[in-house]
């Protein structure tokens, strides 16, 4: 069988880590137990929540989706490693019953290190941006990238958590550059953040450049992305993006140098119901959908903001698969949301600068004035056009099916692995929209 590479569509939220815990466990209608998830882009900031049939439950953050089922996780180089946040994630799972969380992890070694150093600066600059904030997490994921393209030579990673003399040395020029452009940042002595960067690469597996080569051709891994399409640093609604590239193009990247290229099913993660964590345009947003359709795991972040619930929003769906380069199928999730809200519509055509549309522009990546101006219009967009799918979840998934042109692989009607159901085979297909 071959990879599997998981991207949500949306702004997040879709339902990534439920959809992979469903692909990682056993069961006679499943796709086998892959030998690993591997995470290909994002950091600690991602939040995906398993649920198991006994109740359990876990944010993912940095292990992979699988971990509850033993399935292994290897963070790549296109991740960015917190290892005091790892270490928290580790006790979680620990609590839960993983005997050893750290021996079923693997980090490569040219992955970069986010401090908190990171973090203090991250949260400043948001702080300072008032009521204009981007919607950071505020964990130091944008300034763990920035730094690294502004100072390649000395972005710390994780292969130097192994010599206290070169990590000592590189957190110490990002301390003193980053106190520089914004003063004091509050943050621990760098011989403390060195005394738990050292234990983490003594804790965890560094691994060298030819290991994921190894790993793939072992047998079909999963590829856990992290956030969600529309968010992509080159194709999202600029400023409102994260400093990651969401679309399958880094699984892409890792595939090739493995020797296999494009020798991976896309399925693309959407849900009933299009959601948005923090500030940017969301047309189809609805206040009543959030109070009939209250989110157990997610809510206000300090730093994020609101989380806010819409109808399902086909057409922003239809741009995430133009820019991603289409999907093979497509993962269906919250199908039981419908039945709580007849009202939830399906959004076909939204009113863009005066004018209906079904389709969104495509500004260049590195027309950052196109790209605000398309997040202007967007910001004033309404819905033009909708359906009313009917409350059956099946209804729901022929609609999404014909609303975005793409077979629905995965239904999921509830958050354990036993509420999910194949619908289709797993087979590549993929169509560019």
């Amino acid at each position: 069988m071959n990879h599997i590479v998981v991207v949500d569509l949306g702004y997040g939220d879709a339902g990534k880590g439920t959809v992979v815990d469903r692909l990682c466990a056993p069961g006679p209608d499943g796709p086998g137990a892959p030998t690993a998830v591997i995470r290909f882009n994002g950091g600690a900031q991602a939040a995906h929540n398993v649920v198991t049939p006994d109740g359990r439950h876990h944010t993912f953050a940095q292990f992979g989706s699988g971990t509850l089922h033993g399935v292994p996780t290897h963070l790549s180089r296109f991740t960015l490693v917190d290892p005091l946040a790892l270490s928290a994630e580790a006790a979680h799972l620990t609590a839960l019953g993983v005997r050893d969380p750290y021996a079923l992890l693997t980090v490569d070694h040219r992955a970069l290190l986010t401090t908190p150093y990171h973090a203090a600066a991250n949260r400043l600059r948001e702080q300072a941006r008032g009521t204009a904030r981007h919607g950071s997490c505020g964990m130091g994921i944008g300034e763990t990238a920035a730094y690294a393209l502004d100072h390649p030579a000395d972005a710390p990673t994780a292969g130097d958590c192994r010599s206290r003399t070169r990590l000592t040395h590189r957190l110490t020029l990002l301390r003193d550059r980053l106190t520089d452009a914004l003063g004091p940042l509050r943050t621990p002595p760098v011989d403390a953040c060195a005394d738990a960067l050292t234990a983490f690469a003594r804790t965890v597996t560094l691994t060298g450049d030819d290991h994921l080569t190894h790993l793939l051709r072992r047998g079909p891994a999963v590829f856990e992305g992290a956030q969600g399409v529309l968010l992509d640093e080159h194709h999202g609604f600029h400023p409102h993006t994260t400093w990651s590239t969401t679309t399958p193009a880094n699984a892409d990247t890792l595939l090739a140098e493995a020797g296999r290229p494009g020798d991976a099913l896309r399925l693309g993660v959407v849900r009933t119901t299009t959601v948005r964590h923090g500030p940017g345009p969301h047309p189809t947003a609805d206040p009543a959908l959030a109070a009939a359709l209250p989110e157990p795991h997610n809510g206000t972040g300090p730093w994020q903001g609101p989380f806010r619930t819409g109808h399902f929003d086909a057409v922003a769906h239809r741009h995430a698969l133009t820019v991603s380069g289409g999907v093979d199928a497509l993962a269906v999730t919250h199908l039981d949301a419908p039945a709580r809200h007849p009202g939830l519509r399906v959004v076909q055509a939204l009113t863009l600068d005066g004018i209906r549309t079904d389709r969104l522009p495509q500004p260049h990546p590195d027309d950052l004035t196109a790209r605000q101006a398309l997040t202007t219009a967007l910001l004033a967009a309404t819905p033009a056009a909708w359906e009313t799918p009917g409350a059956d979840p099946g209804d729901w998934s022929d609609a999404v099916s014909a609303a975005l042109s793409r077979p629905v692989a995965l239904e999921s009607h509830g958050p354990t692995a036993a509420d999910k159901r194949l619908r289709h085979e797993l087979q590549p297909q993929r169509k560019h929209l």
